[in-house]
């Protein structure tokens, strides 16, 4: 069952905005002017809620749409007494025609305007600009748009390192200049904004790479496209606002092994400590039961730390990992009770893991969170296995990398990309770790974090995080609303533990 995620949730790319805009203009039949009205005017409001009566607005424009939008900001602001100073980097030859219309408008209304009343200023070109003395309260950076795909050079490069030196809030239209908004790759040079007012859907840029940092905050303007013309785009931004109202599973269990049973195959000499914080973090969330299926020569490090958890040690006293004769044992243990399966947190890099791994997988033995470890060994498979049961797999980056076979290839920035189709292609779950996280169904849908995931860079954060996915798979939840919860519950009960402990770094226990 698909998720019911409302419009202004969806990420687009530059080739799709630009399809619903044309779209929208061409066959539904929307002019563009009246677009650029809705837009420039929706700023405008909103932006009269962070600047003061009275106060005087520089914009910094180039020659397309983008500028058009500068300008409606502009006139709908100089309704609310704000003077603005319109510099016009490449001078006025040749504009847009929507952005020409606006800028006859403007003059218009400078021609008409009396004593007393808001001023409106042109300049023409980055030397003329140089040149003025020019009082100025903020910024509105209306210069270079979404189609902008190369290094930012020449005056508008200037504009961008000047702008980026001043003290006044800068705000971007659409998108800030020098960001590309597909990757967020920082193109030479970009604007550095306080705020950034888009236009039709959010762009995927605005949360990778240097996207967060340039963007600021980021406010979506609707412009009132066709909805069943959205209906493809598949990219989806988390939010708390739309999870809240999913529906999730509701069931009254009759004895503990009705509330859900989640088998933990994890742990081995020196790493126990993976396998623990997963198991403490998935029995947190009111499971039946969870069994940790162990080593049996690393059985006493967890009778003596976990309190709640059966232990289900396989192979002899002296085995401290998981070897391949122990794959039988495991089998059988999985039989016993019908339940979900984290594999991984601790398990090791032996060669006989590896082969340990690779035959518990051939049999396919349940619907499985695959993490850590347990991603590195299948990483060593000369194929990946098949499988008829949910599978749900959370690597990080370089994980990513080795399961893809990108090699030199891989680009951080293209995760979105990797993580979708390696998930349509093996018909499963990915929690693509890093920053953002992403979560890529098998049937093709993604959905990106809007929260700074760095601070979950540290060791035992990817274990309790695992074990609440496993956790909330365990209790039925569809496989992508488990992952989407447990990374959502992470930052909600990191923002917790940061208010608790005086703004001390909290530790991954903290979070369980």
């Amino acid at each position: 069952m698909m998720l019911d995620i409302p419009e202004r949730y969806k990420l687009c790319s530059v080739d799709e905005c630009r399809d619903l805009d044309d779209y929208t203009i061409n066959d539904f039949g929307v002019p563009g002017y009246t677009l650029m009205e809705i837009a420039g005017s929706k700023t405008a409001a909103l932006m009269l809620d962070e600047i003061n009566y009275g106060s005087s607005g520089l914009f910094f424009c180039g020659k397309g749409n983008n500028a058009g939008d500068a300008l409606v900001v502009a006139r709908h602001l100089h309704r609310n007494g704000i003077s603005s100073t319109i510099v016009f980097i490449s001078g006025t030859e040749n504009l847009s025609d929507d952005a020409e219309t606006n800028y006859q408008l403007l003059k218009k209304l400078k021609q008409h305007s009396k004593s007393g009343t808001p001023e409106i200023t042109f300049l023409e070109g980055w030397k003329s600009f140089l040149e003025q003395e020019v009082s100025i309260d903020f910024i509105v950076d209306g210069m270079l748009g979404t189609g902008l795909n190369s290094d930012v050079r020449g005056d508008y490069a200037k504009a961008i390192e000047w702008t980026n030196k001043q003290e006044q809030s800068v705000y971007a239209i659409d998108v800030p200049t020098g960001l590309h908004a597909d990757s967020g790759v920082e193109l030479g040079t970009a604007i550095k904004a306080k705020h950034t007012y888009t236009y039709g859907a959010l762009k995927t840029g605005f949360y990778f790479n240097d996207g967060p940092a340039l963007t600021g905050e980021v406010t979506l303007c609707d412009l009132g496209f066709p909805i069943y013309q959205s209906r493809d785009i598949n990219n989806f931004l988390i939010s708390t606002n739309w999870l809240d109202q999913q529906e999730k599973p509701i069931f009254h269990s009759r004895h503990k092994y009705d509330g859900g049973v989640l088998y933990i195959i994890a742990g081995s000499e020196g790493l126990t400590g993976a396998a623990m914080l997963a198991a403490r973090s998935a029995w947190a969330e009111g499971l039946g039961a969870v069994f940790m299926i162990i080593p049996r020569g690393i059985l006493p490090v967890f009778e003596n730390n976990l309190l709640h958890q059966i232990k289900r040690p396989v192979g002899n006293h002296d085995d401290l990992w998981f070897k391949e004769e122990h794959v039988d044992d495991v089998l059988e243990i999985l039989k016993n009770k019908k339940g979900k399966i984290l594999l991984g947190p601790g398990l090791g890099r032996h060669e006989s893991t590896v082969k340990f791994v690779d035959q518990l997988l051939a049999h396919d033995p349940g619907p499985m969170v695959i993490d850590a470890d347990g991603l590195w060994c299948m990483s060593q498979l000369s194929a990946f296995p098949k499988h008829q049961n949910d599978w749900i797999l959370t690597p990080h980056p370089g994980e990513l990398q080795s399961l893809t076979d990108s090699g030199d290839s891989f680009k951080p920035y293209e995760r979105l990309h990797l993580s979708k189709i390696f998930a349509i292609k093996n018909n499963l779950n990915i929690v693509s770790k890093g920053m953002p996280s992403i979560v890529s169904t098998p049937d093709g849908h993604s959905f990106v974090t809007n929260y700074d995931t760095t601070i979950f860079a540290r060791a035992g954060f990817g274990d309790v995080l695992s074990g609440k996915i496993a956790a909330y798979f365990t209790l039925h939840y569809q496989p992508e609303l488990s992952c989407i919860t447990a990374l959502i519950m992470g930052k909600n009960k990191f923002n917790y533990a940061l208010h608790q402990k005086h703004h001390t770094y909290p530790e991954p226990a903290d979070l369980i």
